[in-house]
């Protein structure tokens, strides 16, 4: 049974979806005003994984993601300036090309970190109409009214508001990530449409009913959802973040629409710290993949240490544990590589693979323990009494979850010379000529190579460049 920790109720419960073997799966995406950062890697990565694993349980997952290229404004109280707008105006750009330039790159670095792809990537700007049919809809119940700024959402009138953050309607006081408006009845009431001013012109506006504007930020998800996944939803993820009050305010204004309960399991991994704080630009340490791969680093040595902590932990990332992290996938992949130099036969011993299998079916099921899901990964490697053949069928197998790339290593091709060495220090230490062989290893490692000894023979890889002294944050 895959088990599941689910925001709104606080707790891990058993995972059935509304329909027996379909799920509908729905992913906040980005705002496409700047470069992805490392934050966003692990939120996707966690939802990546979670679609994995219920592909692996035998689910055919409908997974939709939105790409807000509109209507997210600086401040949870739908005041200041748009994000893309505002990134337009400080870089000289329309906002129709910051958010194609920041969707490409982020859609670039999802393929990088090896992300399974949505099957529908839904876009605010696409969706105007069905965002204002919301909105309208809302008017005519009653849930909603127009100020001089536009149109709210009545919070009050829900009864079910703050039943996924807690944050209540008694305890919520203007400035505690709402600020009051004098034209507003409640400081929780939420943007469904902004008016622009008079006197002003955005590069992106909308004609509706109440006035030429543009959608709130909450809205679009909903809308969005709606249309391409239906009313309810199984899963719905995003970061800690959007718990409040984006996430609480789309339960408010989907189940109000619908008169149906909009998500059933509410999925948030917790934030990512970077080296114990949070990640800051003033604090010169806001990475994005890019500055990873200049310090020899890649995407899936990210996605390996994303997998060492669960998605409920707060990862403290640094660049020491990016180091040891690589050094892990390295020895994942060198003991792929070594299938070839293995000539025993497979043991056809099923009840040892399938404790393994069961195991690590368990972990993953387990509310996505992907820790222990590899340490049973490291269990397989070390076990020599199982054929490498057999250990490679089991990690390609686990590798669906994992989502390393495992199929894509090939044999290493090691320079004539770099063999030559290796096979001739090889001889000196079967002879037991220690000093001598020191000698030949250290010249192989002075050639950008590492010698390693295994029950297979020797093993020679190239040692990564994030191995040799890793350079200061600052510079």
């Amino acid at each position: 049974m895959l088990k599941l920790y689910n925001t709104l109720s606080r707790k891990k419960q058993i995972f059935r979806p509304l329909s027996k073997n379909k799920v509908n799966l729905y992913t906040c995406g980005p705002t496409v005003y700047d470069y992805d950062h490392l934050g966003h890697a692990w939120n996707y990565t966690q939802a990546d994984i979670l679609r994995r694993v219920l592909e692996y349980n035998g689910y055919k997952v409908k997974q939709a993601m939105n790409i807000t290229d509109v209507g997210h404004l600086e401040n949870d109280a739908d005041t200041g300036e748009d994000k893309i707008e505002k990134s337009a105006r400080e870089k000289k750009k329309s906002a129709w090309k910051i958010a194609k330039y920041y969707t490409k790159i982020y859609l670039a670095n999802r393929l990088k970190l090896n992300l399974l792809k949505p099957q529908i990537i839904c876009k605010a700007t696409d969706h105007i109409q069905e965002m204002i049919k919301l909105v309208s809809r809302l008017i005519q119940k009653g849930y909603a009214y127009k100020i001089d700024d536009g149109i709210y959402f009545r919070t009050t009138k829900f009864p079910g508001y703050g039943q996924l953050s807690g944050n209540i309607l008694k305890q919520l006081k203007a400035g505690a990530r709402v600020e009051a408006n004098p034209q507003k009845e409640h400081p929780a009431d939420f943007a469904l449409w902004k008016i622009t001013p008079p006197g002003t012109k955005r590069q992106m506006e909308w004609n509706s009913p109440w006035g030429r504007g543009f959608p709130g930020w909450h809205v679009e998800c909903s809308a969005m959802s709606m249309k391409y996944l239906g009313a309810t939803i199984d899963i719905h993820t995003g970061g800690e973040d959007n718990i409040f009050p984006h996430h609480e305010s789309e339960i408010a204004q989907s189940e109000t629409a619908t008169g149906k309960k909009f998500v059933r399991f509410w999925f948030h991994p917790r934030f990512l710290k970077i080296e114990g704080q949070k990640m800051s630009k003033s604090l010169k340490n806001f990475y994005t993949l890019a500055d990873l791969e200049k310090r020899g680093f890649s995407a899936l040595d990210l996605r390996c240490l994303f997998l060492t902590a669960h998605y409920r932990s707060k990862l403290n990332f640094t660049w020491e544990s990016l180091a040891a992290a690589q050094n892990a996938l390295n020895n994942l992949t060198d003991n792929l590589q070594l299938t070839t130099n293995d000539k025993r036969l497979t043991t056809n011993d099923n009840k040892q693979i399938k404790n393994y299998e069961k195991k690590f079916l368990n972990a993953i099921n387990d509310d996505l323990n992907t820790p222990k899901a590899l340490s049973i990964v490291w269990q397989i490697i070390k076990d020599n009494k199982l054929p490498a053949s057999e250990k490679k069928q089991l990690l390609l197998e686990f590798d669906k979850i994992l989502g390393l790339d495992l199929n894509k290593i090939k044999p290493l091709k090691i320079p004539p010379k770099i063999r030559q060495l290796a096979e001739q220090r090889e001889k000196l230490r079967i002879n037991k000529q220690f000093i001598q062989s020191d000698v030949l290893r250290k010249k192989v490692e002075g050639l950008g190579y590492k010698i390693e000894d295994t029950t297979f023979g020797p093993k020679v890889r190239k040692i990564p460049n994030s191995q040799f002294p890793i350079p200061n944050k600052n510079n």
